[in-house]
């Protein structure tokens, strides 16, 4: 009887199979079914504001170029020349001026993706300058934010998706927002799938015990909300209590003094989670986006950006400052957990976890997970041939 009982909690409570964050072969339907056939976040416009500046983003193989025209339209291509599939732009970030000239032939493109020319084109056919420009790929501007999609998948676009938190969202101006000095930045990899990251990000059960500078600022005053659609909520609520951490006693008291209209922003940090792999973190003195980036099956990086207010007070941007600081101790802290919970998946003792009503958050995006990939309610690890026949069936 109590063994049964231990089952059922476990199926209740119980996370994704030890497998699913270890197999190459699942790692890879993951790629294809997931990473390139959901929408992904490269940057905001005013990352890219004068004709000829790019941005890059590579994802499971996958290269992409988002650059501004001469016509100031922002497009999406394929960072891969149609000559030998070189990377055209070989930079995170930069500036190619009135073209595109590839680093290996030479071959150069319009910004609007037309192939200009060849080098040397004598030694080619005739070459259609549209059908041998370079390969758009899908895109979608929501509030600034760019996002692409590498393959057609189901999801809904962006602005549906962030239909339901449109009104909270509008209060924070984001769209007129510019990047800080830090610009696109990318964390050197960790040996985790990017499930144990998602994992640890994805519930505040453990602020209180692991990242005692955001108990700082909220006490107990921080809850996640069920995920509804293809997005999750949580928010921390700044305390009344007196701050013990430096960081967390100046920031409240530089928000306390914000200028209108950012004085009304409540006092409270705001996170909104995109399904896979994104998350908005909105606060009174700026926002930042991150994003898991899978290398390997066991290697993660994680992407993000930190966006700024286009007039900045003193007050404002010490509060900018402060809240970066709190940030970076918690990313830190974080990373620990992350890799904690990824090695436990080869140890002998592991049989699984089970997850408090507090964890709610982890428990819903386990959900969606074994939603979108029915094999994951498999104990036992599937055979690559089922791993295949679920790629042909997208």
């Amino acid at each position: 009887m109590d063994e049964m009982m231990n089952k059922s909690v476990l199926h209740e409570r119980g996370g994704l199979p030890a497998w699913s964050y270890t197999n190459e072969a699942f790692f890879g339907l993951e790629c294809e079914n997931l990473f390139r056939r959901h929408w992904q976040l490269v940057c905001h416009v005013n990352d890219i504001p004068k004709a000829g500046d790019y941005v890059t983003f590579d994802l499971v193989g996958e290269r992409a170029v988002v650059i501004r025209g001469r016509d100031g339209v922002v497009r999406c291509f394929h960072n891969l020349c149609r000559h030998r599939a070189s990377r055209v732009v070989a930079d995170r970030k930069g500036h190619c001026g009135g073209v595109i000239t590839c680093p290996f032939h030479g071959w150069s493109y319009d910004l609007d993706g037309r192939l200009r020319g060849a080098a040397v084109p004598s030694s080619f056919p005739p070459l259609d300058a549209d059908q041998w420009g370079l390969k758009p790929i899908e895109m979608e501007i929501w509030r600034g934010f760019i996002f692409i999609r590498f393959k057609k998948g189901a999801q809904p676009s962006i602005a549906e998706i962030m239909r339901p938190h449109e009104e909270e969202i509008a209060r924070y101006a984001i769209d007129d927002m510019i990047p800080t000095a830090d610009g696109i930045y990318e964390t050197d990899p960790l040996a985790i799938n990017w499930k144990s990251s998602r994992d640890v990000d994805n519930e505040g059960y453990h602020v209180a015990k692991a990242h005692p500078g955001l108990f700082d600022l909220y006490g107990k005053n921080y809850y996640d909300e069920a995920m509804t659609g293809d997005t999750s909520r949580s928010v921390g609520e700044f305390n009344e209590a007196p701050a013990r951490r430096w960081s967390t006693r100046h920031y409240k008291q530089m928000v306390s003094q914000l200028e209108e209209p950012w004085a009304k922003l409540p006092h409270q940090w705001v996170y909104i989670g995109i399904y896979p792999n994104i998350v908005f973190a909105f606060y009174p003195d700026s926002m930042i986006f991150y994003q898991d980036i899978p290398k390997a099956v066991l290697e993660t990086s994680v992407r993000g950006g930190i966006y700024r207010r286009r007039e900045e007070s003193r007050v404002l941007k010490a509060a900018r400052y402060l809240s970066k600081r709190i940030d970076l101790d918690t990313a830190a802290e974080d990373q620990e957990l992350m890799i904690w919970s990824q090695e436990a998946m080869n140890s002998s003792a592991y049989d699984g976890i089970i997850l408090s009503d507090l964890e709610s958050g982890v428990r819903g995006y386990h959900d969606r997970l074994r939603r979108d990939f029915p094999i994951l309610n498999n104990d036992a690890p599937p055979h690559n041939e089922q791993i295949e026949a679920l790629k042909e069936m997208v």
